[in-house]
C-alpha cells in the first residue's frame, strides 16, 4: 500500500473546513459611521437624489455624477462634503450602498437598503426615482400636518398673549379707577379683579415658574422611551388627532413597505427598515413584534392584526394582497386610502379647530369686557344716585 503523501499527513486529523456560505446582499449588515460629517437636510437629499438620477440617466458613471454634484453649491455646504466623501469611498472600491450607509444622519436606513436593491437588480435609476417619490410623498404629508397645526397655534398664542396683556396692563388701570370711585362692584368684576390680583402677585409668579418647570420636564419626558410611547399611544387614540397623525403613519408605513418590496427587499428586512424609520414608537414596537412572528417570510397580515395597533381594514387589505400574491399593490391601495382619509381629516381639523379656539377666546375676552362694563355701569349709577 502506498505511503500517504506529506500533504495528506499534514491534513490528517484536522476538521475539514466548511465552504463559507454566500451571504445574501439583503442580509448584509450595514455599519453606520461617518462621525463628524455634516448632515444634509431632507429637502437637499430629495434634490440630490433627483439630480443623481438625471445624471446617471444621461450616461454618466456613478463616480462622475457624484463628482459633478460635489462641485455644486457653496464651498462649505453639507452636500459638497457628503458628495466628496461618497466619491472618495467609491473610488477606493466601496459600493454605493456601503458608502451611503456611512452617513446615517443624511440617509435613512431605507435609503441605503433601496440603493443596495438597485445595485443587485441593476436598476439604479429606477430605484432613485422611487426614492424621490417616497421623499416627496413624506414631505407632502409632513407639510400638510404642519400646515393644519400652524393657524390654530397662531390663534391660540395670540389669544393667550392678548389675555396676559389685558390682565397685566389694562385691568389694573380700571381697578385703580374703581377703587378711587368706591361703591359695590358686581360679582363678575370682583372675580376678575381677584384673578388679576393673583396673576400680578408673587403667587402668580410662583405659579408661572412652576408651570414653566413642568413644561420643561414634560418636554424632556416626551423624549424618553416611556414618554414617547405614552404620547404616541395618545396620538393613536385621541379622536381629533388620530384622524391626522394615525392615518399619516399608516399611509407612510404602507408606502415604505411597498417601495422596499417592489425593489426586491424581502419581507423581513422590509419590516426591519420600516421599524427603524417609523416615527411612532407604538407602531414601531408592533412592527418589531410582527417581524419576530413572521416565520415563513411572506405573511405579515396575521402578526400585524394580532398587535391591535393597526385598523382591521388595513390588515384585511394586506391579507387580500397576500392571497392574491400581489402584496405591493395592496400596500399601494392602503397608502392611497389612508392618505385620502388624512387629507379629509386635515380639512375638517382646519375648519373646526380655529372655530373652537375663537369661541373659547371670545368667551374669555367677552367675560373681561362684561366684567369691566358692568362695573362702569354700576359705578355710574351709584354716582348718579
Amino acid at each position: 500500500m502506498a505511503a500517504p503523501s506529506p500533504r495528506s499527513r499534514q491534513t490528517a486529523g484536522r476538521p475539514t473546513a466548511k465552504k463559507p456560505k454566500k451571504e445574501s446582499i439583503f442580509n448584509k449588515k450595514i455599519t453606520f459611521g461617518g462621525g463628524g460629517m455634516p448632515a444634509m437636510k431632507e429637502a437637499d437629499v430629495l434634490l440630490f437624489t433627483g439630480e443623481l438620477a438625471d445624471l446617471l440617466e444621461a450616461g454618466m458613471t456613478l463616480g462622475e455624477a457624484l463628482g459633478c454634484l460635489a462641485n455644486q453649491g457653496e464651498e462649505d455646504s453639507a452636500q459638497r462634503a457628503v458628495c466628496k466623501d461618497l466619491t472618495s469611498r467609491i473610488v477606493n472600491g466601496e459600493s454605493f450602498s456601503d458608502a451611503v450607509a456611512h452617513h446615517p444622519k443624511t440617509f435613512q436606513p431605507l435609503y441605503a437598503n433601496m440603493i443596495r436593491a438597485g445595485e443587485a437588480s441593476g436598476a439604479m435609476v429606477d430605484v432613485l426615482r422611487r426614492l424621490v417619490e417616497h421623499y416627496e410623498r413624506s414631505d407632502s404629508m409632513r407639510a400638510k400636518i404642519k400646515g393644519a397645526l400652524r393657524y390654530p397655534c397662531f390663534v391660540l398664542g395670540f389669544g393667550v398673549v392678548a389675555v396676559i396683556i389685558t390682565m397685566k396692563v389694562i385691568i389694573p388701570k380700571f381697578q385703580k379707577v374703581f377703587e378711587q370711585l368706591g361703591g359695590q362692584l358686581p360679582g363678575a368684576t370682583r372675580a376678575l379683579m381677584d384673578i388679576t390680583d393673583f396673576v400680578n402677585s408673587w403667587k402668580g409668579a410662583v405659579l408661572g415658574i412652576v408651570l414653566a418647570l413642568v413644561t420643561v420636564w414634560l418636554v424632556k419626558w416626551v423624549k424618553t422611551p416611556s414618554g414617547r410611547r405614552k404620547v404616541d399611544t395618545w396620538k393613536l387614540k385621541m379622536p381629533l388627532v388620530k384622524g391626522i397623525v394615525a392615518c399619516g403613519a399608516y399611509s407612510t408605513l404602507a408606502y415604505t413597505l411597498k417601495t422596499l418590496l417592489t425593489n426586491g427587499v424581502n419581507v423581513l428586512n422590509a419590516l426591519k427598515i420600516a421599524e427603524d424609520t417609523c416615527e411612532n414608537a407604538v407602531i414601531a414596537d408592533a412592527l418589531h413584534t410582527a417581524r419576530k412572528r413572521v416565520t415563513d417570510g411572506t405573511s405579515i397580515s396575521g402578526p400585524l392584526a394580532t398587535s391591535g395597533v393597526f385598523p382591521r381594514l388595513m390588515t384585511d387589505m394586506l391579507a387580500v394582497g397576500e392571497r392574491a400574491g400581489d402584496l405591493s399593490s395592496s400596500l399601494g391601495h392602503i397608502g392611497t386610502r389612508y392618505q385620502k382619509e388624512m387629507d379629509a381629516n386635515i380639512k375638517t381639523f382646519t375648519e373646526m379647530l380655529p372655530m373652537v379656539l375663537l369661541f373659547v377666546l371670545a368667551g374669555v375676552i367677552g367675560f373681561i369686557i362684561f366684567a369691566i362694563f358692568s362695573a362702569v355701569f354700576a359705578v355710574s349709577n351709584s354716582l348718579g344716585a
